[in-house]
């Protein structure tokens, strides 16, 4: 049982076509390290964690963000895999962070939570889109669900949704390795 504070997701199957086999769409996104890159380019084995928002000090979170089921936990889930960032490199799976936030907010974040890995920018929602990544919405604006997509070579291996508790997931993978 988690003493994760905040409600925890139900799957509500909204990931349920994001299936083994399925190709990943292949968009030029802005990272945090200052390049483009495509995921249906990344070659090897890597974990794209998709989460909905990242704080900052002094910045509101989005009305009612406290009693979204899954909202919480951005930040601990991206100190989690920066925490472990090394097994996963010494298994050869390369770490990915995708969020709908601009490529300066993230940055701003990766810079102050001190992240190694890239976080790519998918403000114009071309890959949330084109896999139809599940949403949902709050204070006018949407937001992208937690999930998880274990990747080779530009496919989908395996969908991990809903991600709960967010804090301990980066471990819970790495047990599951």
């Amino acid at each position: 049982m988690s003493d994760w504070p905040y409600p925890a997701p139900v799957d509500d199957g909204g990931a349920a076509h994001l299936v083994s086999g399925a190709p990943l769409p292949d968009f030029e996104l802005p990272t945090t390290t200052g390049d483009r890159l495509s995921l249906a380019r990344v070659s090897g084995l890597s974990i794209v964690f998709v989460y909905p928002w990242t704080g900052k000090p002094g910045a509101a979170n989005p009305p009612g963000w406290d009693h979204i089921p899954g909202a919480h936990g951005s930040t601990p889930e991206a100190l989690g895999f920066q925490s472990v960032l090394e097994d996963f490199q010494a298994r050869g799976i390369q770490i990915l962070g995708l969020s709908t936030q601009s490529r300066e907010w993230q940055r701003e974040f990766a810079g102050r939570a001190g992240l190694t890995y890239p976080l790519l920018s998918d403000a114009e929602f071309k890959v949330a889109d084109a896999l139809r990544l599940p949403r949902f919405e709050a204070g006018g604006e949407t937001f992208l669900k937690r999930l998880t997509l274990m990747c080779r070579d530009g496919q989908i291996v395996r969908t991990i949704f809903p991600v709960h508790p967010p804090d301990r997931h980066a471990a819970d993978l790495l047990a599951m390795l």
